[in-house]
């Protein structure tokens, strides 16, 4: 594949589906800017104690989230904030818009994802301190990756509801955690995580099955 062949609508096209794409282009070299601005202006207003409005307008910034906010002030305002993620601390993404979170998310600090691919994450999953998903891959032959020259691709990553990843947990590429998943600190997820586990190690494996009798006994879905 010739860099100089694709035009940016296709090397797009490819970046989205997994496929061999150039990283390098300059709308995705602009688009990685434009993130690694708006993460810092986040993280330069979370250490300023910002109001939780204000933190919120600038994640929609790094998302790229155009939905109108309730005006400041209205009934309807603090309901609209809730549901979006808690940041705190320094926080980096390569394009932001390739993230899809649940409601009640909550990220530690020094989390780093790179959005090649899509990373979802599900409601109320807490993320420790240093966690990071890759969803970007590069070509296992040295001379087609050929150095920051040659083309990359990507996988998605999706992390369930309920789950809890402890500091310095890896996500790797094309990985998917299951609901109500506890991964434990350090631990680097290589491969499918079913529900209701507990993970840990590199690789990360099974070590606990969760038992959810309490649950089921009041009446609460584990669906």
């Amino acid at each position: 594949m010739d860099q100089g062949a694709l035009d940016l609508a296709e090397n797009r096209r490819r970046m989205l589906a997994g496929e061999l794409y150039y990283a390098g282009a300059p709308d995705l070299s602009d688009e990685r800017n434009r993130c690694r601005n708006a993460c810092w202006a986040l993280t330069l207003a979370r250490y300023d104690g910002a109001p939780r409005r204000k933190l919120v307008e600038l994640w929609k910034e790094i998302v790229q989230d155009d939905t109108p906010l309730p005006p400041p002030g209205s009934p309807e305002e603090e309901a609209a904030l809730k549901p979006y993620p808690w940041v705190d601390g320094v926080i980096r993404f390569d394009y932001g818009y390739q993230c899809k979170f649940g409601p009640g998310v909550y990220l530690n600090a020094n989390c780093t994802f790179v959005d090649t691919c899509t990373i979802t994450i599900g409601a109320r999953t807490l993320v420790g301190p240093n966690c990071s998903f890759y969803s970007g891959t590069h070509p296992l032959d040295p001379f087609l990756r050929d150095g920051l020259k040659g083309p990359e691709a990507g996988k998605p990553i999706v992390i369930g509801e309920d789950c809890w990843l402890g500091g310095n947990v890896v996500v790797c590429p094309g990985v998917t955690i299951g609901r109500g998943v506890t991964v434990g600190a350090g631990s680097v997820v290589t491969r499918d995580v079913e529900d209701f586990v507990v993970v840990a190690g590199n690789p990360a494996r099974v070590i606990r099955r969760l038992e959810l009798e309490e649950r089921k006994e009041q009446g609460e879905s584990t669906a």
